[in-house]
């Protein structure tokens, strides 16, 4: 259920910065036809900034439109808060929830295995860990994903560290069902020559129909292909991640007429300069 493009969602917002739920079934009808599942209310959409209330609202709505399996963000420095997001998005239908490593508190491995058995033992929803040093503080190391693993419910990782090595030791020291997903584009096929099973994707909500087609290609054996288009693709990836995520993406649904809107403060709107970088490299990939 849980492999291949998996679009991390932007979450819409209308002039007035409240949450647009037309753009939402707007970039849904866009992206379902090329993608395996949806991730909505995670880092790309905006999750720091959405009150609890729009948090399950959005993953409800997701659930509700959406015809592929849903991996709800749901994570907080906080176990209270993790597992009332737990709960909740469990409530609005999601298929699994997807849970940052708790930030700024920065605990350690024990706490971290504390921390994910809590919400496993109060929850029957199907936990994937989110490991994102560069955002969290902490990185949870192959060792600390090896204890994880043994937890009833935790099924899978995000990896965000960048650390091939470490991607490469986690699947090595893990079963063969738990599910590691790429949390960076740019790495999405090397990491699926490791052993790696797809990507939670900030590029695939604009790209979707190429990622896919390098996730095909690789399935089927056709490296070549698959390496060809993961170069096609790096432009875009670099031009993704030229600001803080996810100002450009929302900038580049813009451009090419989906829903996004600007970003909620402290993020701010792309400049000009970088805006028209992010455009050129969209006419390069034809999707203007």
């Amino acid at each position: 259920m849980f492999e291949g493009i998996i679009p991390a969602l932007v979450t819409p917002f209308k002039e007035n910065f409240e949450v647009d739920f037309e753009g939402i079934a707007k970039n849904l009808d866009y992206l379902e036809r090329h993608v395996n599942a949806f991730v909505p209310a995670g880092t790309t959409g905006e999750a720091a900034t959405l009150s609890y209330e729009e948090h399950i609202e959005v993953v409800k709505y997701v659930c509700e439109v959406s015809k592929k399996p849903v991996i709800a963000g749901a994570g907080s420095n906080s176990t209270r808060e993790a597992l009332y997001l737990a709960k909740e998005v469990e409530k609005a239908g999601a298929d699994a929830a997807m849970f940052v490593t708790p930030y700024y508190n920065k605990p350690n491995p024990d706490g971290l295995v504390q921390h994910y058995s809590k919400i496993s033992e109060e929850t029957s929803i199907p936990v994937i860990v989110y490991n994102v040093p560069g955002r969290t503080g902490i990185n949870t190391t192959s060792d600390t994903v090896r204890r994880l693993a043994e937890i009833d419910g935790v099924i899978g990782i995000k990896e965000a560290s960048g650390n091939l090595k470490q991607v490469a030791e986690i699947i090595r020291a893990t079963p063969d069902d738990f599910i590691l997903l790429s949390g960076d584009d740019f790495l999405t096929l090397p990491i699926l020559f490791l052993g790696g099973k797809g990507v939670i994707s900030v590029a695939a909500n604009v790209a979707p129909h190429i990622m896919q087609e390098m996730f095909q290609a690789f399935k089927n054996g056709d490296i070549e292909k698959a390496r060809e288009l993961h170069y096609r693709l790096m432009p875009l990836y670099d031009a993704l991640f030229i600001d803080t995520n996810p100002i450009p993406v929302k900038k580049a649904m813009e451009l090419i007429g989906l829903a996004a809107g600007k970003p909620r403060l402290p993020l701010v709107e792309l400049n000009e300069q970088k805006t028209e970088k992010l455009n050129s490299v969209l006419k390069e990939l034809e999707l203007i």
